[in-house]
């Protein structure tokens, strides 16, 4: 189950912390966005230092279909409806300076880097299409209507993003990451303020970021509640019609599609993690009806945070936590987020003003229907009388039977037949 980024990269390896060290800023969680709030932390001058407790990008960012774009669903029309057109606004301007810093900085980095146009369709309602596109011109954004898509479908309509990019996320990880304060296989044990024990040895730091996917602390902040995960599947196919262009059904259980070196990346078959879904079965029988000459190079799968309002949690960990901060919550465009955060941490460890920051404030409201959801799913898992039980917080597991595994339906932490952990936020191995 690798990824086409896993089998076609190898990343630079770091040596394990063994000894008590002190910086500036302790980041934790070695994938994409904690390696970019690193390397800008370098480029400002700031002492940073990273732990990761296995590889750097051993996990969600080598299973993303490495999509760099503000087209995030048809998202802005609902964002100027919750947070107003002011912020709405913001949120777009964060993400399009996110995508031409990677323009800049990938010009020296060899990493497949391509502009490519980036388009979301609808299989039947024109309305959703049309109520987008108004929605982007109140924000002045030169977003425009598409009907024949190259794909093997007929839809309603599609909005087209122009000059949105696509790039090889290993490729570049490695290219940032060479030259970095890194430390693998260091796993932080106990966290208080100004200091990490890990398993090599204490870290004393003013500030310290947690970049860990779900974060890792359960008293401060809430995200137990505030976060749920979400699966989804891809296949590489060759033989495949090759287009340009990347897309996305505007129905979260739908199909996306974009290229990669003569590959057709196909992604679909979501769900809650812990619940049933189409998984990679989907994605096969559609392969199998619509490109019947290709064939499957790659298969794997991905997790992504999801956010009570389809916006990251990027900041301060909590209202009471002020030298801790956060990146969570990217609802499956981790790339694009990860450089938001970035560029939003890196001010707030400094104490300097960031234009984006209260958008994406972690301590924003969380009255949105998804708590209550979210609420449920916990409490229904939590008085389910049956074993095994997740380590987290102690919900009912539920076996994943297209991965073999055993994943939480509260807060998606995942486990191998074994009970090894794979996916946070738990910490620990499940003894089965």
């Amino acid at each position: 189950m690798d990824s086409v980024w896993t089998i076609s990269t190898r990343l630079p390896t770091f040596e394990p912390l063994k000894e008590d060290i002190k910086t500036d800023v302790l980041i934790i969680g070695g994938g994409l966005a904690g390696l970019l709030c690193t390397w800008r932390l370098k480029q400002a001058g700031v002492d940073a230092a990273l732990v990761e407790a296995d590889t750097i990008c051993s996990g969600i960012t080598k299973n993303t279909t490495a999509k760099i774009t503000s087209q995030h669903g048809l998202v802005y029309d609902a964002l100027i409806r919750k947070m107003g057109a002011e912020k709405a606004k913001l949120y777009l301007q964060a993400n399009q300076n996110a995508l031409q810093q990677y323009r800049e900085l990938c010009r020296s980095i060899d990493c497949d880097f391509e502009e490519q146009d980036a388009f979301v369709y609808a299989l039947h309602s024109r309305q959703k299409i049309d109520r987008e596109l108004e929605a982007l011109r109140r924000l002045d954004f030169d977003a425009t209507f598409a009907k024949d898509l190259p794909l093997p479908f007929p839809v309603a309509g599609a909005v087209r993003f122009p000059n949105q990019a696509q790039f090889h996320p290993l490729k570049f990880a490695a290219g940032i990451a060479k030259d970095l304060r890194i430390y693998e296989h260091t796993k932080v044990r106990e966290l208080m303020p100004g200091k990490a024990v890990t398993n090599g040895g204490t870290i004393s730091a003013k500030k310290i970021i947690i970049a860990t996917h779900f974060p890792m602390i359960n008293k401060h902040g809430g995200y137990f509640i505030k976060l749920y995960q979400h699966r989804s599947y891809v296949l590489a196919l060759k033989n495949a019609p090759s287009f340009d262009g990347m897309y996305l059904d505007e129905d979260e259980k739908g199909l996306s599609f974009r290229h990669y070196e003569g590959m057709l990346l196909l992604g679909g078959g979501s769900h809650r993690s812990g619940k049933q879904g189409g998984n990679w079965h989907e994605l096969e029988r559609f392969a199998k009806q619509h490109y019947p000459d290709a064939e499957i190079t790659a298969r794997w799968a991905t997790q992504d945070c999801m956010t009570l309002d389809h916006v990251p949690y990027i900041g301060r960990y909590a209202k009471n936590t002020p030298d801790l901060y956060v990146a969570t919550g990217f609802n499956k465009w981790g790339m694009t987020s990860s450089m938001v955060a970035a560029d939003i941490l890196v001010d707030l460890v400094q104490e300097k003003q960031n234009p984006y920051a209260d958008v994406f404030d972690p301590s924003r409201s969380i009255l949105h229907p998804q708590l209550f959801l979210n609420a449920a799913e916990s409490t229904i898992n939590l008085l389910t009388p049956t074993v095994p039980r997740c380590p987290h917080m102690g919900c009912a597991l539920k076996y994943n039977k297209a991965e073999h595994t055993w994943d939480c339906p509260c807060h998606g932490s995942r486990f191998a037949e074994d009970g090894t952990l794979i996916d946070n936020p738990a910490t620990d191995d499940k003894r089965m």
